[in-house]
């Protein structure tokens, strides 16, 4: 039986997974996510750490035998047993095709539709709108499925169920109102029976449904941004004879600014997205060749884990 420490920041919805998945299998699993044991942005930037995860993200695990994974998926698979895995070739098969499907088609809409709700993300009209009809798309793909099935495969949970239901969940908390939902049942019936599950309710507590779709809040989202330093002040001059003889000073002064301006490369300012990944750890960025987009920017600060509260992934 798996044995070892997750860690990762509070809240983190990548790091459920792996919490819930070892609720069912019984994986012995302690808990870093706070000082002195782990801190976001410190210790995840530290040699120790960075030897044995190179990437720097979270959740990371380390096994009390010195095993160590990233890659949240790759953890829930560890610490599952081989009924959430699938018990079969073809459950197996199933199980995967689910979890794939979370990450491919469920995550990228999720997250340019409910970042910009938390504060993170500068509201886009058009990316919001087409996240909608994205979210629409896979509720219906889901509520298809579950039309005659109580679980995403077989008879019981299984690591798709716990995978799908933290990455939808959200969703569901922040902007899948009752009328929005209204239209898939099926999933709603299959996400209420998966979070009141005594494994699921130990990790994640009582899941209150959305109420009122969460809207764009462009103060919370100001309060989010890098404050900028505040220009220093200029000394007052003294009486006329000083100011003639800080008046060469002060000339060769601004000679001096105008070389530095020239010498310096102009600087891009960055967007409200690009601010957040420059605060991440570096990793290859598998999105450089690409143009901008809200999607790019959407799918790169879920690939690093950013984590949706802000606390940072």
């Amino acid at each position: 039986m798996a044995a070892g420490t997750l860690y990762t920041y509070p809240e983190n919805w990548r790091a459920f997974k792996a919490q819930i998945a070892a609720q069912y299998s019984g994986a012995r699993l302690k808990i870093a996510s706070a000082s002195p044991a782990f801190t976001f942005g410190q210790t995840n930037r530290s040699p120790a750490f960075l030897s044995n995860f190179p990437l720097g993200k979270v959740p990371a695990y380390q096994g009390d035998d010195g095993f160590c994974l990233f890659e949240s998926n790759a953890i829930a698979h560890y610490l599952s047993n081989d009924a959430l895995r699938g018990s079969t070739p073809q459950a197996s098969a199933q199980v995967l095709q689910w979890v794939s499907f979370a990450d491919s088609e469920i995550i990228p809409p999720a997250s340019a539709w409910v970042f910009p709700t938390l504060g993170i993300m500068q509201f886009n009209k058009q990316a919001t709108e087409q996240a909608k009809e994205e979210v629409k798309r896979v509720l219906a793909i889901l509520n298809q499925h579950l039309n005659t099935r109580t679980f995403l495969v077989g008879e019981r949970v299984s690591l798709a169920d716990i995978t799908v239901v933290c990455s939808l969940l959200w969703l569901y908390k922040q902007v899948l109102e009752p009328a929005f939902r209204q239209p898939y049942p099926n999933v709603s019936r299959w996400f209420l029976t998966c979070v009141n599950q005594p494994q699921f309710k130990a990790i994640l507590g009582e899941v209150k449904l959305c109420e009122k779709m969460a809207q764009f809040d462009a103060k919370k989202f100001a309060e989010m941004q890098p404050k900028k330093e505040a220009p220093a002040k200029k000394e007052k001059s003294g009486k006329e004879g000083g100011k003639q003889q800080q008046q060469p000073q002060q000339q060769e002064k601004k000679e001096k600014k105008k070389e530095e301006k020239k010498a310096a490369p102009a600087e891009e300012e960055m967007d409200e997205c690009e601010a957040v990944l420059a605060s991440e750890p570096k990793a290859k960025d598998p999105f450089a060749h690409l143009p901008k987009s809200m999607y790019k920017y959407t799918l790169a600060l879920f690939l690093r884990n950013v984590p949706t509260t802000r606390q940072t992934a």
